[in-house]
This record gives structure tokens, sequence and C-alpha cells, in this order.
């Protein structure tokens, strides 16, 4: 289930691109985990068809083998077979242009290839690695978005300021999936398969992948993504990729909120990116961290009147920072009861989705400069 560090590593990887219409930007964090097992793919231009993208998260677990696999090769294993390619559309140009139905079998396919092929890596067979990965995706055309999803890793889609589409967890407890691996001899025990793996979907996880007379998608544990597609949509804002470490302490409409409201203080979305990671550590998140941000040109842009009162925001911290203190008897000058105190008297005035939590840091930085002999020993949790 995962050891934890004594402090978290908050070091982060950033990516970012434009292409297609589109710009991405990308975040990445170990926290408290003794290893980084999550990986991730961007691809704005694929090949052979240079006016679709690819994104992706991985979130591996029992090792980081199978998660840098994939972010290695799924893409090629989707688009590669000949389930995906489809035929030759002249209408479209020169490019084979898959239909609908096309792409949904090539990524279905190209989730079962590989994992076929992963299953006859030596260190799997031999039994030296038994990593498993999540697998979240998108596939951007010209006229469509694609989602595929394997595991608890999630995707939403950001339109008109509201979740719009979201992909569905699997759990062990979903029925679907309990019936699956009850079926394969399996059983659910505290919200597990046979009482040990979070997910019931998955790439990797070979040792819960071997019932005689099942195939490949009956298994305790399917490597089989759930698809789905959304036309584009002028109102198209953005497009969240995220692991679970980011889920498990934000919904899909507080993530919505916080990076609709960030896009409109800064342009980068590496930025906004760091934000939600470092959020998300502050609201108690113990998982990797990673998010991939895809912005439409329907996307929010910076604002002046919101970059003023992002400011006025802070100096009113600020200034409640140093009332608390002027005000409050020497026992009640701790740095614990002064957040307490700014989040509850300034508690509707924090950016939506990103409560108190987004703007701990300020209130700490303010503290500690007013107070500057206290020990700086902040509890993050």
């Amino acid at each position: 289930m995962g050891a934890f560090l004594d402090k978290p590593k908050t070091e982060k990887h950033n990516e970012g691109g434009v292409g297609n219409k589109l710009r991405y930007g990308l975040s990445s964090m170990q926290g408290w985990r003794v290893e980084m097992e999550d990986a991730h793919t961007a691809v704005v231009s694929i090949p052979y068809l240079k006016d679709w993208s690819f994104f992706a998260v991985f979130d591996g677990h029992a090792g980081a083998r199978v998660s840098a696999i994939c972010a290695e090769e799924l893409l090629e294993h989707i688009t590669q077979n000949e389930a995906f390619r489809g035929k030759p559309d002249v209408t479209d140009g020169t490019e084979i242009q898959p239909s609908i139905e096309d792409v949904f079998a090539g990524i279905k396919r190209g989730f079962l290839n590989l994992d076929e092929k992963m299953r006859a890596l030596p260190e799997v067979v031999s039994g030296e690695d038994k990593s498993g990965s999540t697998a979240v995706c998108s596939i951007v055309s010209p006229k469509h978005i694609f989602f595929a999803n394997c595991g608890d890793s999630r995707a939403v889609l950001c339109r008109n300021g509201r979740c719009a589409f979201a992909t569905t967890d699997h759990k062990p407890v979903n029925p679907i999936e309990k019936e699956r691996i009850q079926n394969a001899g399996g059983s659910v025990m505290i919200q597990r398969v046979n009482g040990s793996l979070a997910v019931s979907r998955a790439l990797g996880d070979f040792e819960y992948k071997n019932v005689e007379g099942k195939g490949p998608c009956e298994q305790l544990v399917s490597p089989e993504p759930e698809v789905f597609v959304e036309e584009r949509n002028p109102d198209d804002q953005f497009l969240v990729l995220a692991c679970d470490g980011i889920w498990d302490v934000m919904s899909n409409d507080e993530l919505c909120a916080f990076i609709e409201h960030r896009m409109k203080i800064t342009s980068s979305l590496e930025e906004v990116c760091n934000q939600v990671v470092d959020t998300c550590l502050l609201k108690g998140s113990r998982d990797n961290m990673s998010i991939v941000l895809i912005a439409f040109e329907g996307a929010p842009t910076v604002t002046e009147e919101a970059v003023k009162r992002e400011r006025e925001l802070d100096e009113k911290i600020e200034a409640k920072v140093k009332e608390i203190l002027e005000r409050e008897p020497r026992e009640h000058q701790d740095i614990g009861y002064v957040l307490h105190s700014v989040a509850d008297e300034l508690h509707d005035q924090f950016p939506p989705g990103g409560g108190f939590q987004c703007k701990k840091t300020l209130i700490e930085s303010t503290y500690h400069k007013l107070r500057p002999n206290e020990e700086q020993d902040d509890d993050l949790a």
C-alpha cells in the first residue's frame, strides 16, 4: 500500500508546449511517498495525424516499471494497430483519418496489446517485478475529444465554467467491477481486490490476471479501458488529466473552479499546475501527484480585475495576520491558532476550490515575518 517519508519531497517536474491551437502544462511531485511512481505523456502532434494530440497520466503502484513503459509505448500501441488506423479517407486530405469507431476500437486494442507485451517481460515472468499502473488519456482531434480510463486516475472537461464531463473511477466496490472480480473467483474486502489492490482495472498487476478459462477482460483486474467521446465545442475551456493524489482531496467541481480562477491570474499553465499540486499537498494528499492541464482556445485569460482582486486578498490576509497578533494574548499567538483564525474569519474570501490551503504559505510567511523568532516547524497536514 506504500510507505511514507518523514517529510514530503516538494520538488516538481514541469513541462509545457503549444500546438494544434492547444496549450498544455504539467506538474508532477513525489510528495510523501518513498518513491515516485507516476509517469506522463504529452504529444501535441501525433505522428501521421499531425492535427491530433495525445496526453496521458499513469499512476504506478508496487513499482514504477509499468507506468514508465506505458508513458513510452501506449500511444504507439494505440495509433499503430490496424483497428485505429482505419481506412484512408480522401475527403480529409492525404492523411488517414480514423472514424470514431476506429478510435474506440484502436484504443482498446492498444491497451490490451501493451498489457500482453508487458506480461512477457523477463522481470515480470520471473516475478521480480509485480508493478501495475492506472492510465487515463485523451486524444484531441480537430472535431472530438476522446477519453480512455483504466483505474482511478481521472479526466475532467471544463466547459462554460463547469465540469461538463468526467471519467468514472474503477474501484472494486463498483457493482460492475465487483461482479467481474467475484466471477473470476476473487473477493472485495476493505474496498480492495482480495483485500489488497485498491483499483479494479490497471495495466500490469499480472498476479491478478491468471484465472484459467477467463479472457484478459474477465480477470480479477482488467486492462480494458472505458472509452468516451465528446464533440469539440467553442465553449470548451480546458481539460485536466490527474492521478488520484489530486482527486483524493479535490472534487471535479472544486478543481475546475480553482483552475479557472488561477488562469485569470497567470498565463503560465505550469504555474497553475504547481499551485494545484501545492494546494492538494496542503489539503492532506499523501500520494504522488501528477496533473496535465490542456487549454483550448476558449480558456480563461489573465484579467486586470482578477489580478487586482488577488492582490487585494493577499493584502487583506497579511493585515489579518497582523491584527490577530496584535489583539490576542501571547498564548494565542502560535502559528496553529493564527492559521485557524485567518481561515475562520476570511472563510468566504479564499479562491474557489482552493480554500484557505491555497493561501496557507502566505499566512505562514507573514506570520514568520512578524514573529521571526518563532520555530518554523509548520504542520503540512
